[in-house]
């Protein structure tokens, strides 16, 4: 049987529902214009807010604006430019080294496969699927902490691995929904659904949900 079709698959659909209804004209919180920015603002959030990562890039964009740029940067050039983000050494680096494999083995073409995604330094299912998604318009799950606690708690899943939280989401909902979905439930986990002192009386979407019936 088709999962979507199940009991789990209602209930995933009913939430996905329920957060749209909730969050209508939510999506990317990244500032980017294309997809090289896509993916080092993404690489970027790992351990920091979105807000940070936006505060950064336009001076970063501005010195590196193009995929040569970044390839040819030692990543002490870069560190400047990012040291206000967490892990800015690792990131740096990461950042030059996924650089000079996409131009030489990629033409400089961003991957648009999240199986040569994953092969770059520094880039994890999470920050492929976010490329995938919001840079070349197609279907993905972004499992970041705030996906995975969400979905917890509203009963989709009992699992703690992101990438079999990520092949769980994608059995119970159809593709099309993947991309909101995920935009959906990351904000509500950063706004409502927090990992301490979430707030529960004020939560749009908690009929049901295991965690607060739980309380």
């Amino acid at each position: 049987m088709d999962s979507s079709q199940t009991g789990s698959g209602r209930r995933a659909r009913d939430f996905a529902g329920r957060l749209a209804r909730a969050y209508p004209d939510i999506g990317c919180s990244l500032d980017f214009e294309d997809p090289l920015q896509c993916l080092v603002a993404t690489m970027l959030s790992a351990q920091c807010t979105d807000r940070k990562v936006n505060l950064a890039t336009p001076a970063l964009f501005k010195r590196f604006p193009d995929i040569d740029a970044f390839a040819k940067a030692d990543a002490e050039e870069i560190e400047p430019f990012i040291h206000s983000l967490g892990l800015f050494r690792r990131k740096a680096a990461n950042i030059a080294a996924a650089a000079r494999i996409i131009r030489d083995r990629y033409g400089g073409a961003i991957p648009n496969q999240i199986e040569q995604l994953v092969l770059l330094p520094g880039v994890g299912r999470k920050t492929a699927n976010c490329v995938i998604l919001n840079a070349y318009g197609r279907p993905g799950i972004m499992c970041d902490t705030h996906f995975c606690r969400v979905t917890r708690r509203f009963g989709l899943h009992d699992l703690d691995d992101p990438d079999k939280i990520e092949a769980v989401i994608a059995r119970l909902l159809p593709p099309g929904l993947w991309g909101d979905f995920s935009h959906r439930a990351i904000h509500h986990g950063r706004e409502v659904c927090r990992a301490r002192n979430p707030a529960c009386g004020h939560c749009p979407v908690g009929d049901g949900c295991a965690g607060r019936l739980s309380r």
